[in-house]
């Protein structure tokens, strides 16, 4: 069974910091987990998922215009985990954080969607 597990998120002051951490388990990734790029999306209510940032099993990443300087995403690929580490927050950031595992293959896209953690940024 795959999984991708978030973790971290919670209720946070403006100007504060949270880390989310994705930890990605099962057959699949315990051997082909350098093969994903892994992101991190946000959801607004009633809103589309939007990309955050992802990154490449080779550390290339990536970033959403108004998270450029603010967030950092990682990944450990010793421990199958992604992370992203948001500075800043505004309570704009207030939102559903999502961990996503893609790879193609050929023809093939496999895609994959962790649970989400509630990120809240409020006084």
């Amino acid at each position: 069974q795959v999984q991708l597990v978030e973790s971290g998120g919670g209720l946070v002051q403006p100007g504060g910091s949270l880390r989310l951490s994705c930890a990605a388990s099962g057959s699949i990734f315990s051997t082909f987990f350098t093969n994903y790029v892994m992101a991190w999306y946000r959801q607004f209510p009633g809103k589309q998922r939007e990309l955050v940032a992802s990154i490449t099993s080779g550390g290339s990443t990536n970033y959403a215009d108004s998270m450029k300087g603010r967030f950092t995403i990682s990944r450990d690929n010793a421990k199958n985990t992604v992370y992203l580490q948001m500075n800043s927050l505004e309570p704009e950031d207030t939102a559903v954080y999502y961990c996503n595992a893609r790879r193609v293959v050929l023809a093939s896209v496999n895609n994959y969607w962790g649970q989400g953690t509630q990120v809240t940024v409020s006084s």
